[in-house]
């Protein structure tokens, strides 16, 4: 449940409806184009300064969603408008007003965390000795020492790449996030920070958060509504304890399972 009691506005900051995305696949070299939906016509929409988190095991569709809201991939059909903005004819307005931090996310790793996000600053065109100063300030809220700053990304932890990655989202300070399961594969302690750290940020700023997590526990804490993602198709959503009662189970896990039928655990072992 969420420990922290956030205002959420009235208006929309993001509207996705019956977004659409086909793979095509080739079988051999001269064999048949196979198509693979990731997403099936998914609808939802999400409030100013809401958290809202997609939940689904792997393969639901979630990167594939969270590519396309971030520009980074092209939809096959449906409508997608953020911060009054629509995509694809808005793109390039929308790229600085939103902030992704994805579980796989790429630093030049033999330069420093201090050169990734000065690199990145330059790239907004922001001032580098404020962006510099935002950043620290943002890594030690996070946990990070100043005097790892200048150490290459390559020495540093998998959980501290993920904390730069975040201090990269936001130096623009985003009125949009994009998360992208930002806390898999972190030690508990990372996790615990980027979480608190998530919590925070919506507190202080008002930062509306896409999440896509298949971390039932970490959507429950941090969300305020809940849609669950299985086989491209969004096929329940609500608050944690408004999809419990229309599942009649007593945790989120069986909520998804029952409604969704297929088990998020299972999948991640099969897929380890």
């Amino acid at each position: 449940m969420r420990t922290i009691e956030q205002p959420v506005g009235t208006h929309l900051a993001m509207e996705v409806h019956d977004l659409r995305k086909v793979f095509r696949k080739r079988e051999g070299l001269r064999g048949k184009i196979r198509e693979e939906w990731a997403l099936k016509g998914v609808s939802f929409d999400v409030r100013e300064g809401e958290t809202y988190a997609l939940l689904g095991p792997n393969g639901s569709g979630k990167s594939t969603l969270i590519r396309i809201l971030s520009t980074l991939l092209l939809p096959d059909g449906g409508e997608v408008r953020m911060l009054g903005l629509r995509l694809p004819q808005d793109e390039t307005k929308l790229r600085r007003l939103l902030g992704r931090v994805s579980v796989d996310a790429a630093f030049y790793k033999k330069l420093s965390a201090r050169e990734n996000l000065l690199y990145a600053a330059q790239l907004y065109g922001l001032e580098p000795r404020a962006t510099e100063t935002k950043a620290m300030e943002i890594l030690e809220r996070l946990g990070i020492e100043s005097r790892r700053f200048g150490d290459p990304l390559e020495e540093m932890s998998r959980g501290m790449q993920q904390k730069i990655a975040i201090t990269r989202a936001l130096l623009i300070n985003p009125p949009l996030l994009l998360l992208d399961e930002p806390t898999t594969g972190l030690d508990p302690k990372s996790r615990r920070d980027v979480q608190g750290f998530l919590e925070d940020l919506r507190a202080r700023e008002g930062t509306t958060i896409l999440l896509t997590t298949h971390d039932m526990a970490e959507a429950e804490r941090l969300s305020d509504r809940i849609g669950f993602l299985a086989g491209g198709l969004l096929v329940a959503e609500g608050t944690a304890e408004a999809l419990k009662a229309q599942a009649g189970t007593e945790d989120l896990e069986g909520a998804f399972i029952a409604l969704t039928g297929e088990d998020m655990a299972k999948d991640e072992e099969e897929t380890v």
